[in-house]
């Protein structure tokens, strides 16, 4: 009898269907685009109303989702990709990988500040990222079906949720659930450096969760800027720049609440 290694491995390889990778707006990238921010923008309206209770529901959901794909796809890697080694550059603790726990933590606790500082962060910096990663998706797109459908979906998860708490009125309403959603992010980017440290050696340096260092980073600018003058600059100017995006999600986000009910922002 095959072992449960041996069974995982078998299905990773039945399910590593080849694809060409799809071009940046491209019929596949603008179909599943508009259809998938379609379809799920009306359920997060239509789900506007949910009770406490279903809204709960609906976060643990949400978050078994993510982790059952996530799952999947950490498997994908380990057995298809690294040769069953693991690879710490795809470590699920990035900013958008977050809400795969914010979901059902924020579903588990009382409401109060944190909660609502989570709310406000995914409606937000989440939501940030849903988009962006649709805008440009060159992070998206990869060259076996199962993995783009995991990016897609998962990005449109982000934007699922984060409109649902904007439509349910538990988003961000404020300037004060603003900074709590940064309180939020800065608190995540201290968690990410203290497991980039904590896995540094084991990781060989290839770990950098939130691309806060201390390995340089890769995104764009950003990596010329930690090149030129350390990953600590390149971070001190990626934080705010981060939050200042985050920002400007925020004000249509407080213009809809105070159409919506004349809250003073």
């Amino acid at each position: 009898m095959d072992s449960l290694s041996d069974c995982l491995e078998k299905f990773i390889e039945f399910t590593a269907w080849e694809m060409t990778k799809p071009k940046a707006y491209g019929p596949f990238h603008l179909i599943f685009t508009f259809v998938g921010f379609s379809l799920l923008m009306f359920l997060a309206w239509k789900l506007r109303n949910l009770s406490e209770r279903g809204n709960r529901i609906l976060l643990i959901c949400v978050s078994v989702f993510l982790m059952i794909t996530e799952l999947y796809k950490q498997l994908f890697y380990y057995f298809h990709i690294e040769n069953e080694e693991y690879n710490f550059g795809i470590f699920p603790f990035q900013l958008c990988s977050v809400p795969m726990y914010l979901c059902i933590i924020a579903a588990l606790i009382r409401p109060g500040k944190i909660q609502n500082g989570m709310y406000a962060f995914m409606t937000t910096f989440n939501l940030l990222g849903g988009i962006m990663a649709f805008i440009e998706p060159s992070g998206i797109v990869h060259d076996h079906l199962t993995l783009t459908l995991h990016a897609f979906l998962w990005h449109l998860s982000l934007v699922f949720i984060g409109a649902y708490l904007l439509f349910s009125g538990r988003g961000a309403k404020t300037m004060g659930d603003y900074w709590g959603a940064v309180a939020t992010f800065v608190a995540l980017c201290v968690f990410a450096f203290i497991i980039n440290v904590s896995l540094w050696e084991v990781s060989g340096g290839d770990i950098n969760m939130f691309f806060v260092g201390p390995r340089n980073s890769s995104l764009v600018v950003f990596k010329q800027i930690s090149e030129k003058f350390g990953w600590y600059v390149s971070t001190a100017l990626y934080i705010p720049t981060v939050c200042l995006g985050a920002y400007i999600i925020f004000l249509p986000v407080r213009l809809f609440y105070k159409k919506k009910s004349g809250i003073k922002a």
